[in-house]
């Protein structure tokens, strides 16, 4: 077969480069529909599949009969790439047409190469590409580039998670494409619905109207638990930077607490100590803010103050001495890990209330404590959380030796309710999407998405989808394993690493308050994504593990890219059962076959975990025979025109 482009040369450093900005690109990047770990960058994955698919100037040298003609072909293909892989380009439709015109080119010269093959009416069709399959698909990043370069995408992959982030990337999309959106506001807008509505733009519209009624919906049955802040003039008397917000009610973006464990001092073992990793706000130079305990008789109250702080150590590393290892905040006393450890399985670990974060006319405002916020707190009463026990060994750190053992015990009682809520409201917004649906004329056969309908319950089922996945997100900022970045003054979400390790302490985000955690912004990035993906060949996402036999799925041999599991690196299906028992309360109607099981499916995954396997030896060997069958199985199903791109 002839060469590409791939086995000869890439413009790495255009690449690289695009591969590295988009780190830095939140909006309509298809990562802020879902956490997923390590996802391949956008940009690095078009520009391979483009480049295993497109002929090296060195295979036709009777166009390119010179090196220095082939060299001057080459460097015009790298012109395509680097165009290509811009972010800016992502939806460009010139940009990508001339792409896929490189891809067809390449394609018909092969398919004219090979019309003598036996199997060419099968294999070489000149009208229609190779179908695209990646067999780890994980995050969807491959998938989604191969189908926005014209192929057929197929993504499989265990985890019934990635699973249902592909859905969302590459099936969804093209099945209702072209098509206006059914919510009441947009119909009223004859202007608007005369548009035309490309891609998946009236899906998009529908996602952010029903998840802003989702929003407000939710405000109303539990906004009680989010109170604002009133600043009196007695407040200010200590702090003059709030004299101009004395009288006013601001809105609260976070709760800050702290864990507390029983002081080991027998002389105050009746005092619940903070188990503070620093009692500094904002680190913002000019803005300092920190947490500042004030020791009362057998007790103790937070306060806050602003400026640089006298013990700027102190304040750093708040009740903490080194690792899990802190001191009582009444005596000074040890507070060791091990006792940590033992008040946390004995159930006696609890939290405090550190500091009030409000959102003020020129950024942020730190307040103390007041009963009426601790109460609001303390008064949610949630009505199910989810079950399963949390891995015990876990590669990058665990919080379950703290007594925090089930997925459960990872949420307060009030982001149990905020989560609930949100849950449970996407099956109504499912049902009023699909009342309007067919108000709107769209015929129903009653069928799921999973049927490959795109009738009016696929498509109230779909609208459906994105909201899961957007509440799913927000569990990862709604739960006690978030942080407070100091030197950003914002939350940031658990998962700062591929692990579930131990956060001593967190913030309680306000769903309803425009900052982190928000549930409208986070409708409004997976409807920005929509409008990003493509939509002009049909995807299919499914549940396979990848040494099976995934041939039967596909209609023929695929052009094969992949990102395989590395060896012992990290085992995401236990880090996933964390969103997986939220996406299974809201989505096991809709696609039951893969929320079946009560958990993440882990037997087949492809790590060497020895604590699944008895011991570093099995492990070694199940990882190795699972690994060898699954590239067998990619050399039966690759097409024999193109090479297969695996990343390491």
């Amino acid at each position: 077969m002839k060469k590409k482009l791939i086995e000869v040369a890439l413009p790495l450093e255009a690449i690289n480069k695009a591969a590295a900005r988009e780190k830095s690109i939140r909006h309509g990047h298809p990562s802020t529909l879902h956490l997923w770990w390590a996802r391949r960058p956008l940009a690095a994955a078009r520009a391979v599949i483009f480049a295993q698919m497109v002929d090296d100037p060195s295979s036709h040298p009777d166009l390119f009969p010179t090196e220095k003609k082939q060299e001057k072909e080459r460097q015009r293909l790298f012109r395509i790439i680097e165009d290509l892989v811009l972010w800016e380009n992502t939806t460009n439709e010139k940009v990508l047409q001339a792409a896929r015109d490189e891809i067809w080119q390449s394609w018909r010269y092969t398919c004219a190469e090979n019309a003598d093959h036996p199997r060419a009416k099968e294999l070489f069709d000149r009208h229609v590409l190779p179908a695209f399959h990646d067999p780890f698909a994980g995050g969807g990043a491959l998938p989604l580039e191969a189908q926005r370069l014209g192929l057929e995408s197929y993504a499989s992959d265990l985890n019934p998670v990635a699973v249902l982030i592909n859905k969302a990337m590459i099936e969804i999309p093209p099945r209702f494409a072209g098509k206006p959106p059914v919510n009441p506001e947009a119909q009223r807008q004859k202007a608007q619905m005369d548009k035309g509505w490309k891609g998946a733009q009236g899906l998009a519209e529908d996602v952010r109207y029903y998840g802003q009624w989702m929003r407000d919906e939710a405000e109303k049955r539990i906004g009680h638990l989010y109170p604002k802040v009133a600043v009196t003039a007695e407040m200010a008397l200590e702090r003059p930077d709030l004299k101009p917000y004395v009288g006013q009610k601001l809105t609260v973006i976070a709760w800050l607490w702290a864990r507390t464990v029983k002081s080991p001092n027998p002389a105050f073992s009746n005092v619940d100590v903070p188990l503070a990793s620093t009692f500094m706000l904002s680190t913002k130079v000019g803005k300092e803010a920190w947490v500042e305990p004030v020791i009362e008789g057998g007790s103790y109250r937070f306060t806050v103050k602003v400026g640089k702080p006298k013990d700027a150590e102190g304040a750093k590393n708040g009740t903490k001495l080194a690792r899990a290892n802190f001191a009582c905040l009444m005596s000074g006393a040890p507070v060791s890990g091990d006792y940590i450890k033992a008040e946390g399985k004995a159930g006696r670990m609890g939290a405090r209330l550190m500091a009030v974060v409000a959102e003020g006319t020129r950024g942020r405002v730190y307040l103390a404590p007041t009963p009426e916020h601790e109460t609001a707190a303390l008064g949610a009463n949630p009505n199910w959380k989810p079950e399963g026990d949390i891995p015990t060994r876990m590669t990058g750190g665990n919080c379950t030796p703290y007594g925090l053992t089930t997925w459960g015990d990872l949420f307060t009682p009030r982001q149990l309710v905020a989560l609930v809520t949100f849950s449970d409201l996407v099956a109504e917004v499912r049902e009023r999407v699909k009342r309007d649906a067919i108000k709107v004329g769209m015929t129903d056969d009653g069928q799921a998405p999973s049927k490959a309908s795109a009738g009016a319950t696929a498509y109230a089922d779909a609208v459906g989808v994105y909201l899961a996945e957007t509440v799913s997100k927000l569990t990862s900022y709604h739960c006690s394993l978030g942080i407070w970045r100091a030197n950003m003054d914002k939350s940031g979400r658990a998962f700062g690493r591929q692990a579930i390790p131990m956060v001593w302490d967190y913030p309680e985000c306000n769903p309803f308050a425009g900052a982190g955690g928000d549930l409208e912004g986070a409708v409004g990035d997976a409807a920005k994504v929509i409008l990003s993906l493509g939509s002009n060949q049909l995807g299919h996402a499914f549940q396979s593990p990848a040494q099976g036999q995934i041939a039967r799925v596909l209609a023929g041999p695929a052009v094969i890219s992949t990102d395989p599991p590395y060896y012992d690196n990290v085992g995401y299906a236990d880090l996933s059962d964390f969103f997986y028992v939220w996406l299974r309360r809201s989505m096991r109607l809709v696609y039951p076959e893969l929320f079946a099981t009560l958990a993440v499916p882990k037997a087949e995954e492809l790590v060497a975990s020895p604590y699944r396997h008895g011991s570093k030896e099995n492990a070694e060997r199940f990882f190795l025979d699972g690994m060898t069958q699954a590239m067998h199985q990619l050399n039966n199903y690759a097409h024999l025109a193109y090479p297969v791109t695996i990343y390491y």
